[in-house]
């Protein structure tokens, strides 16, 4: 073991003390975390999340004084991590995580197969960031705006493929939401990830891809065309694009998404993990990797997520519903 390991574990130990009664006497003899942490990444090698996860685990590790293993599950809209953590085969004694997103709180609305809960069946660690949206067509692409994708489409119902992260994922439901306020009607293609719909696009399999910012570097390196942004205000980075409200459609988003675990963790390990991803969030390489895919900081403590996610269960529950997207 390196000496920076050794301090990091000593510094692990007193913030479990400080934490008072949160830390159990169990964990404090324990030596938390004492062999590596699989941090499960829902979604295919290669994306957006992949890749800001992976810097991620690295800088927690530093902290952990073990190594954060990234494991990938892409598929089924991102919910086998979630469905993974609340099923009884991950132990809670935090050497299993996943992220979490919007898409892990809405899918068991959707699929009758899913079974968990997600506000009572999961512990939710910290809330990290968000992800900018926006929809994507090849550069080659005869509809140079939006204007003339939706003149376009609306001459030619379903004739237009859009590819997304899933069935359920954010990209899927908000693009479905996009498209009916423009009054178009467009086919789903769903993949195991934003990295494999890119790849469909740029080959020509389908048309337009609306999910978050995997499309920034193809954009910059002039693979894809940007029709527009699901933010509040227009992309610093990206400043010829217009937003949904500049285009009349009323809805902006941005997805936010964190680190979770199975449910009943013990209060001191929720804390010595917060802590330690908590700095690893504000690490100088992670910082980095957020600023490359435009995702904004949107830090949560435990507690504080844990409404939130309690909150946006409603809303979520009510939104699949209205749409009418049970898929099984």
């Amino acid at each position: 073991m390196t000496a920076d390991h050794r301090g990091a574990i000593t510094r692990r130990l007193v913030l479990a003390g400080a934490a008072g009664s949160l830390a159990t006497p169990a964990l404090a003899q324990s030596g938390f975390p004492n062999r590596n942490i699989r941090l499960i990444v829902p979604w295919a090698p290669g994306g957006t999340t992949d890749v800001v996860f992976r810097v991620l685990a690295t800088a927690a590790s530093k902290e952990l004084g073990q190594p954060v293993v990234v494991e990938n599950r892409g598929g089924a809209g991102g919910v086998l991590g979630a469905q993974y953590l609340a099923s009884g085969q991950a132990r809670p004694d935090g050497y299993t995580l996943s992220q979490s997103h919007m898409g892990t709180v809405r899918q068991p609305f959707m699929r009758r197969s899913l079974s968990y809960d997600p506000v009572n069946d999961i512990t939710y660690i910290i809330r990290l960031s968000g992800y900018m949206f926006g929809m994507v067509v090849r550069t080659d692409s005869p509809l140079t705006d939006w204007n003339s994708f939706v003149a376009y489409a609306r001459a030619n119902p379903e004739k237009l493929t859009h590819g997304s992260s899933g069935v359920g994922s954010d990209g899927h439901v908000f693009s479905h939401i996009v498209f009916e306020q423009a009054g178009i009607k467009l086919q789903h293609v769903p993949f195991r990830g934003i990295a494999d719909a890119l790849t469909a696009l740029l080959s020509g399999q389908i048309d337009c891809v609306g999910d978050g910012s995997g499309w920034a570097p193809g954009v910059e390196g002039g693979s894809y065309r940007l029709l527009n942004v699901w933010t509040e205000e227009r992309s610093p980075r990206f400043p010829q694009a217009p937003t949904l409200r500049e285009l009349g459609i009323n809805m902006a988003f941005t997805a936010p998404f964190g680190v979770s675990g199975p449910k009943a963790m013990d209060p001191g390990l929720v804390r010595v993990l917060h802590d330690a991803f908590h700095k690893a969030l504000l690490d100088p390489a992670h910082r980095e990797v957020m600023q490359r895919y435009d995702l904004p900081l949107a830090y949560m403590n435990s507690a504080d997520y844990t409404t939130f996610i309690r909150e946006e269960a409603v809303r979520e529950r009510e939104l699949v519903s209205r749409l009418g997207l049970v898929v099984e």
